[in-house]
Formats: structure tokens, C-alpha cells, sequence
């Protein structure tokens, strides 16, 4: 799975708990000037996951009010972005004169290069937690114009509508489920999450000739494939569909596609046979006629979904599930031997 770093205080006396968390912090991002009114009790948790150009950090803590001053910029500067996206509490975030409430669902981006204000505190402290995930960008990653970037400083973006919502489900899912992923995904995961940041960051600018063309032409491939994904039991789904939904033509689909060695309807055919085989191969889903399992992933004509089936498998759906079944058969088979010989 997918490596991941866990600082937890509570391992610690309430009283050391603080202290811990002052340390990490210098170490892993920058140092930062910190109060919380649970100082005396500091139970927080970091989870670190290094994701090739970037790093994900997912954090829980009751309270916390940080200033990064000018004299600690010259001190120490790690020279990265911070793009802060908020799960739970409430917050503020202020830079370069602009400041902003930041509510859970939402993003708010900063330089670590420049003084700063952030504070994120529980809703109901006494018995919720703040909880956030930072994505740590080295100025060197973003392929933006540094130039520009100030005017987003201190700013609200935000995470349920279309690229933010799109990046806001991928740091969710890889933070929440990294045994999902192997650890050589790390830096293809990594360029889909700059890739997903830059384009939103980029379109917030109101520049999206901003962005690399390249850049582009991957968050979109990106919000597509996740598109089918969450479609993929619609039988009407098709590459006109997916084109209609995104704005673009049946054409400029099948070039973005272009670069990935599949048409779009072949991406989509490919997931749902994928996903019936998964289904065929379920011992739970035995009772299920084959059909139901078809229609389920979007396949509403039998004889179609049968010849497409042996094309891709080089059997049929009920020979593959009675052979994904058999070694079941046999463990039982074996296991009823053996009972009878001790019953003699």
C-alpha cells in the first residue's frame, strides 16, 4: 500500500502532547508561530503520505491559531504552496491583506514563503475535532506564473463543484483508503493530484491560458474518467453522452483519449466488463442471475454482453463463474471426505 507517515500526541502525557506537535510542525512544513486553548491537553494526529511532487498531510486537532511572522520566513523557507482543504470546523485564512472564512468543504491556498495567518478551530470543541487536508506544493512544481499567484493568497475556493470537487474526492480517497494503491502509484497519483490543483488554482485566476495546455488536457481526461466511473451502470452511457456532459465535442473526447491507447468506448466497455467479472467471481452474488449482474453495469442486451464477454476473457460469463466457483467445490468436496473417514 501506500506508505503513510502517523504522529499521534496521544501516545504522549496531555502535558508533553503540545510540545510534540510544535516540534513536528517545524519539521515538516514551516515554523509557525501556534496557541490553542487545548495547549494543556493537545490530542491531534497527522498522517503523512509522500506522493511524488507533492505531499498530503490529513490532520484532526481541537484548535489551532498559527502566524508564520516575517522573521520566521527568514529563519526557514521551505519555498512551498500550501493548499488547505478544510473537512471539518471552521476557519479563517489571511495573507497578503485578504482574508477569508473557510468552511468545511472548502479550499483556501497560501504561500509558506509569506507571513500568514490560519486559524481552524472544532465546531463543537468539546466534542468534535478540526480536521483538514493540506497538499504541500513546491514552488518549483506549479506550473503557474509566480507572478500571479498573489491574487488567490488568503482566498475561499471551493470543493463541491466541478474541478474542485473532483480534487477534494481524490484527496479524500487516497488519504482515507491508501491500501488501495500500491506504493509504486505514488508519483502517477501525485501528477494527477498537481495536475487536478493547478487546473482549479488556474481557472480561479480567471487565466485558463495559464495553465499548461498538457495540464489541461489531463485534469479533464481526469474529471471524465471519473465521470464514467460514477455513471458506469447507465445503460445509455455513451461517448455522447460524456461529451455532452462536459461541454466538449464527441470529437475533442477522442482526442483526449488519444494518449491513453483507448477510445472512449472501449474505456467504458473494458470498466464494465471488469466490473462483472469482479461480480461473477463474488460468492455472495452467486444467487444473482447472470443478466441482472450484466444490466447492473450498464450491459442491457444479453447476447451482447455475452459475445463481449468471451472476447475479452475467452469465456462466458457462466463458465467464468462456475470456474471462479469450482475450487470452492472442490475445498468442500475434500472437507466432506475427510468428516465421513472420522465419522467411520
Amino acid at each position: 500500500m501506500l506508505p503513510r507517515d502517523t504522529i499521534d500526541t496521544t501516545v504522549l502525557p496531555p502535558g508533553e502532547r503540545f510540545g510534540m506537535w510544535l516540534d513536528l510542525v517545524a519539521r515538516t512544513s514551516a515554523p509557525l508561530r501556534i496557541q490553542s486553548a487545548h495547549a494543556d491537553d493537545f490530542a491531534a494526529r497527522a498522517d503523512f503520505i509522500s506522493l511524488g511532487p507533492i505531499q498530503l498531510v490529513e490532520y484532526q486537532y481541537p484548535s489551532l491559531d498559527a502566524t508564520r511572522t516575517q522573521k520566521l520566513v527568514r529563519q526557514s523557507d521551505p519555498e512551498l504552496y500550501i493548499l488547505a482543504y478544510t473537512t471539518g470546523g471552521i476557519g479563517t485564512s489571511s495573507q497578503d491583506g485578504r482574508r477569508s472564512e473557510i468552511l468545511a468543504g472548502e479550499f483556501t491556498f497560501y504561500d509558506g514563503s509569506r507571513p500568514h495567518d490560519v486559524c481552524h478551530h472544532a465546531t463543537e470543541p468539546e466534542r468534535d475535532q478540526a480536521t483538514s487536508i493540506i497538499t504541500l506544493i513546491p514552488h518549483a512544481a506549479l506550473p503557474l506564473p509566480p507572478q500571479r499567484m498573489a491574487a488567490l493568497y488568503g482566498g475561499r475556493m471551493s470543493g463541491s463543484e466541478g474541478i474542485g470537487a473532483l480534487l477534494a474526492q481524490f484527496l479524500l480517497q487516497v488519504t482515507r483508503h491508501p491500501e488501495q494503491y500500491h506504493a509504486a502509484d505514488a508519483s502517477r497519483l501525485g501528477a494527477v493530484g498537481l495536475d487536478l490543483a493547478t487546473t482549479m488554482l488556474g481557472r480561479h485566476l480567471v487565466a485558463e491560458d495559464a495553465v499548461p495546455t498538457e495540464v489541461r488536457r489531463r485534469a479533464l481526461l481526469a474529471q471524465v474518467q471519473a465521470y464514467v466511473h460514477r455513471h458506469l451502470g447507465d445503460a445509455t452511457l455513451s461517448p455522447g453522452a460524456v461529451a455532452d456532459a462536459h461541454h466538449i465535442s464527441v470529437r475533442s473526447l477522442h482526442r483526449l483519449f488519444e494518449a491513453e491507447e483507448t477510445t472512449v468506448a472501449s474505456y467504458i466497455r473494458d470498466l464494465r466488463l471488469t466490473r462483472c467479472r469482479r461480480d461473477l467471481s463474488d460468492p455472495a452474488l452467486r444467487n444473482q442471475p447472470v443478466q441482472t449482474i450484466a444490466a447492473r453495469w450498464g450491459f442491457s442486451d444479453k447476447a451482447h454482453f455475452s459475445r463481449a464477454f468471451r472476447a475479452a476473457y475467452g469465456v462466458s460469463p457462466q463458465e467464468h463463474r462456475d470456474s471462479a466457483s469450482h475450487p470452492a467445490r472442490i475445498v468442500n468436496s475434500a472437507a466432506s471426505v475427510v468428516n465421513s473417514r472420522r465419522a467411520d
